[in-house]
């Protein structure tokens, strides 16, 4: 059973990751298109959100990862909606008779995995009942999971290939979950808490200069934004080149001064 709050380690870490997230330049197209598709569908996932009180985005992406944005699959895994599910969770629904329109199937899903009752709708919040829709298993292979993370630099490889079967070596072809949701927040189609963070790292960045022997307001504001989204900096207003490396991960260019600058 889904515990009520984001386990402290996990929304730490969620964060950080979320916050130094980089997309993988040649995926664009490819995620842009699935955006594209679940913002077409918007009203529908609204409609079963919205009674639950479950953002349409959360559904959406859940939809992506589970039936490829396919309306004529079940949202717990993919299967037909011609038939009861076969695949974990078996048997679902439980009311009705097939085949099942996408909206009663949703439902069930929704309610059966809990979301209807959580209400922490935060980065981490989203992050960790997205992953728990598809299993912690990837904590104990030591990788983040390519269902939040592929197509990003957050994920190398290592895959479930089937249940129970891990392939260190196989590399999952998926667009990531945490993905779709950042890029739907680059195209500002959706606002979250604390979702400004990168855009404030950078603008402060922007305006703070490679330490050349004086300390300055600037550079003290740009080391608390850096530590709040998980980098640990001695907050000193001395930006010089972990305070610089540590911008780079979120600007991917270094402070104005460092000779790494090109």
């Amino acid at each position: 059973m889904a515990t009520t709050v984001v386990p402290p380690d996990k929304k730490s870490n969620y964060e950080k990751l979320f916050a130094s997230c980089i997309i993988k330049e040649a995926k664009y197209p490819e995620i842009d298109t699935l955006v594209a598709k679940i913002v077409s569908s918007k009203s529908r996932y609204q409609s079963v959100g919205d009674p639950l009180n479950i953002p349409w985005y959360m559904i959406s992406i859940i939809h992506c990862m589970e039936g490829s944005l396919n309306f004529t699959t079940h949202l717990h895994n993919g299967d037909t909606l011609n038939n009861y599910t076969t695949h974990v969770p078996a048997g679902r629904p439980i009311t009705g008779k097939p085949p099942f329109t996408w909206e009663a199937s949703a439902k069930d899903a929704l309610i059966y995995d809990k979301l209807n009752s959580w209400t922490d709708w935060s980065i981490a919040g989203i992050l960790y009942r997205l992953e728990l829709f598809n299993g912690l298993g990837y904590y104990k292979q030591g990788i983040n999971s390519p269902y939040l993370w592929s197509y990003s630099n957050q994920y190398t490889k290592g895959k479930y290939v089937q249940d129970g079967k891990y392939d260190p070596n196989a590399v999952s072809k998926q667009c990531g979950a945490a993905v779709l949701l950042r890029r739907m927040m680059e195209q500002h189609l959706i606002t979250l808490p604390n979702t400004h963070i990168v855009e404030q790292i950078i603008a402060q960045g922007n305006k703070t200069m490679y330490y050349s022997g004086k300390v300055t307001n600037e550079a003290t504001e740009l080391q608390k934004l850096l530590n709040s989204a998980g980098s640990v900096l001695r907050i000193d207003g001395k930006a010089g080149e972990r305070t610089s490396t540590e911008y780079f991960k979120f600007s991917k260019t270094y402070l104005k001064g460092d000779p790494r600058r090109f």
